[in-house]
């Protein structure tokens, strides 16, 4: 069956693109589901189906605008990860996380390579659901920075597992064979963090983090 969605490249076969866009659009709809959920009138409005649209159409769009990119996978974007951030933040971790899988199946289709059924979990799915996890920030004080912060973690903690059980062989040469263990959490976390570190300090600016709290505002009312 997963021979028959993948071709002898590593890419997707024209069924595995088309069981990709059916999952992602199944797993969007039950984020708004979710979203739904934690409002008040308890049911999915147009507003919320807009936002969370809206966010993962800026995610996508701004994962093209890359400052820095690795060799082997993985670069600094124009603050992506922020928008599946937020959706956690405001509809809670159900609807970030499913937000997150299937922005997550979006990344995938965008630029596919199949190792393994797990190594596409490892970086596409579960990494993109992780940024779910924002949403237990939701009510702290700066919780979205908070969020942010915990959610790049968790993603990078993801990319880290497939690259220890599938990337190792890519280790270059010159990496001191001393620290060959913490390999993949170097390679992962080198450009994770410095993206989480530029949205941070852009998202705490006061007029920043004004401007989206007003957002946050609408969004969730």
């Amino acid at each position: 069956m997963f021979s028959f969605l993948v071709n002898a490249e590593g890419g997707l076969t024209a069924a595995g693109y088309a069981v990709c866009i059916v999952a992602g659009i199944a797993l969007f709809l039950l984020a708004i589901f979710f979203a739904g959920k934690s409002s008040e009138k308890n049911r999915m409005t147009t507003k919320q189906l807009i936002f969370c649209a809206v966010c993962m159409a800026l995610a996508f769009v701004t994962s093209y605008i890359k400052l820095f990119e690795m060799p082997w996978g993985g670069s600094v974007t124009l603050c992506s990860m922020l928008f599946i951030v937020m959706v956690a933040n405001w509809y809670g971790v159900k609807t970030g996380v499913l937000v997150g899988l299937a922005y997550g199946i979006l990344q995938f289709i965008q630029e596919p390579y199949v190792l393994s059924l797990f190594q596409v979990c490892c970086d596409y799915v579960l990494a993109f659901a992780a940024l779910g996890v924002a949403g237990f920030f939701s009510k702290s004080p700066k919780g979205l920075v908070k969020g942010y912060i915990a959610a790049v973690l968790a993603r990078g903690a993801f990319h880290a597992l497939g690259g220890y059980l599938y990337w190792m062989s890519y280790m270059p040469d010159n990496f001191p064979q001393s620290l060959k263990a913490v390999y993949p959490i170097v390679y992962n976390y080198s450009f994770l963090l410095v993206e989480a570190m530029i949205t941070a300090v852009l998202i705490s600016v006061p007029a920043v983090a004004s401007a989206l709290n007003q957002v946050k505002r609408t969004a969730v009312s």
